[in-house]
């Protein structure tokens, strides 16, 4: 089965820390992006640079509770605006 190309442009993380366990899966996935404070608190980074697009696609796919959410951004997908003539 082959699954359809991820769309392009800028990405979005949001990270359901109810459901997060701390297994840290991301943090080896992704390290620039997700980071463990202490022992049970995740730091991420909700908009992380375009290098790190696979690394964050890869940490939420071994998320072992599917606490990692990444959205793609409205504005890439979209046409501009046609300007008025004056």
């Amino acid at each position: 089965m082959i699954e359809p190309a991820a769309p392009s442009g800028p990405i979005h993380v949001v990270v359901d820390l109810n459901r997060c366990q701390a297994y840290a899966q991301c943090c080896f996935f992704a390290p620039s992006v997700f980071k463990l404070h202490g022992e049970e608190a995740l730091w991420y980074d909700p908009a992380p640079d375009a290098s790190q697009r696979e690394h964050v696609l890869r940490a939420a796919a071994v998320c072992p509770v599917q606490a990692i959410i990444v959205q793609w951004s409205e504005a890439a997908n979209r046409r501009p605006a046609e300007e008025p003539h004056a």
